[in-house]
């Protein structure tokens, strides 16, 4: 199918950029937190019915996939995403290379999986290895006309298509769970969540890739990808690092332990870095050339995600052992302290990922790679003597410190590149650590006066803390010009096409 006359329909919205940003903004936050609640729901249910040893297990599989992954990384998406006009020409090349990519991975993955398993002194990692590279062939098929979806800002479809490998996942996982009682039900349902993402890339994207390689357009492709690839290798040492460190010295319990504490912990973070990611590179591209404006979006998003992270990361960490003897169960307990350090690490994290759109949309991605290596070496550095001294809390603590030291970094360079300066910069985060903090110190106070944390008393917590941070909220902006309700009035207008 000839995609001229596609590119042309993207490119001519009838919206403006505002418009389209903030409805992108949107799709992607009802994707995220509908997709993430389902699996938060699903997570507790495996939880329940399954071990922290098959939570292990399955992060055992999800280490050597993100190598792999990250260490043949193209960056030939983030490219096609940044570069301005019509891209048609170089879509056959990007696909033909993840076809090539997805095979030889999956391969590569099968038949590393016996030693795979050995380094981790763990026999049943093996099988769950082999299985799990078949994921890999699915993903590398998919149709690279879903790259549209971000370019555009057109998420609508994106959500029907996330939302159709998670329920896939879920629906698969979950009766299994039941009936397994063992680390192939989560297995199974990766591996149908990936074949549906495959079927509905084709589903809802009308091109059709063809086998055509054009050397001269992966050139210029990779001439910016391989900042992404750079990035790529780093972000993999510094996010997986800590679980190859725990699955290695401490065992695949521990990592189980450790890996949801993460995940529950990081909920709130990843889903706003998701949203930050997706809809603000593809906008920020489209102002590369225009630093007032750029300078005016990006703290916008400063403000916006600050002040909803900071009382989402304080009621993780106040509430974080109620919630896992609740939901999870008493022999989840052991990894609440980590819990509660990962929920400021999420923070600290979720704040350096509003800068990443703006060094890829100015052509900058060298950027993320340089404090990549700083993160690296601070993790290298700490991660062992604290875990011998407090296990997964000690690597949880080396976590936070190495996503402290380069988010400083990138603060000091978007201030520089946005020209917003540190003021401006600073004034978008101090009243909603303040907020946050009055929050946490409220639902403690409570806390002290009940004996027993049920089920009722934990929302009535939930309700308190969301009452105290609103009420704050509303102080600072009539009596301190915060104009958070600013830009909540400004989302709402572009949704009505104002």
């Amino acid at each position: 199918m000839d995609l001229k006359n596609d590119d042309r329909e993207w490119l001519k919205p009838s919206e403006s950029l505002t418009q389209r940003t903030v409805r992108g903004g949107v799709w992607v936050f009802a994707l995220n937190l509908t997709s993430r609640g389902l699996r938060l729901i699903s997570t507790i249910i495996l939880a329940r019915l399954l071990l922290p040893s098959d939570f292990g297990l399955v992060g055992i599989a999800l280490i050597a996939i993100s190598a792999l992954e990250l260490f043949t990384r193209t960056g030939f998406d983030a490219a096609l995403i940044q570069k301005k006009g019509a891209v048609t020409e170089y879509l056959d090349t990007t696909w033909l290379v993840s076809v090539i990519r997805g095979i030889v991975l999956a391969v590569i993955l099968f038949s590393l999986s016996p030693i795979i398993a050995r380094f981790f002194e763990n026999a049943e990692a093996e099988p769950v290895l082999r299985v799990m590279a078949i994921t890999m062939v699915f993903v590398g098929f998919r149709n690279i006309g879903v790259m549209y979806f971000r370019k555009e800002l057109r998420f609508e479809k994106q959500f029907i298509f996330n939302l159709g490998i998670t329920l896939t996942t879920i629906s698969v996982s979950i009766p299994l769970a039941f009936l397994l009682r063992s680390v192939w039900a989560i297995i199974y349902g990766a591996l149908a969540g990936s074949l549906m993402e495959l079927i509905l890339s084709y589903v809802l994207h009308p091109y059709r890739p063809k086998f055509k390689f054009d050397s001269g357009k992966a050139k210029e492709l990779f001439s910016f990808g391989k900042w992404i690839l750079g990035s790529g290798v780093l972000v993999f040492l510094v996010t997986q690092g800590d679980d190859i460190f725990v699955g290695k010295l401490l065992g695949v319990t521990l990592l189980g332990l450790y890996q949801i504490a993460y995940r529950i912990s990081n909920l709130p973070a990843t889903e706003i870095a998701h949203v930050i990611s997706r809809v603000t590179f593809p906008a920020y591209s489209k102002l590369q050339d225009n630093t007032a404006k750029l300078r005016e979006g990006y703290l916008k998003v400063l403000q916006l995600t600050s002040f909803i992270l900071f009382p989402l990361a304080g009621g993780i960490f106040i509430l974080a052992p109620d919630f896992t003897q609740i939901f999870l169960g008493s022999k989840w307990m052991p990894m609440v302290p980590a819990m509660q350090v990962l929920a400021f690490a999420g923070l600290v994290r979720a704040v350096g990922v509003t800068t990443g759109p703006v060094f890829l949309a100015t052509g900058k991605p060298e950027v993320d790679t340089r404090w990549q290596i700083i993160r690296l070496l601070v993790l290298a550095a700490l991660i062992y003597p604290l875990a011998i001294r407090w296990e997964i809390l000690g690597v949880s603590l080396a976590v936070l410190l190495s996503i402290l030291v380069p988010t400083l970094g990138f603060s000091f360079r978007v201030i520089k590149i946005t020209e917003c300066g540190i003021i401006e910069f600073i004034k978008r985060i101090v009243l909603p650590l303040i907020g946050g903090t009055i929050m946490v110190l409220s639902i403690s106070i409570l806390k002290n006066y009940v004996k027993t944390v049920r089920i009722w008393e934990f929302f009535l917590f939930i309700g308190v803390g969301i009452i105290v941070y609103l009420g704050w909220a509303f102080l600072s902006d009539r009596f301190l010009n915060y104009r958070v309700r600013m830009i909540f009035k400004e989302i709402l207008n572009s949704l009505k096409g104002n």
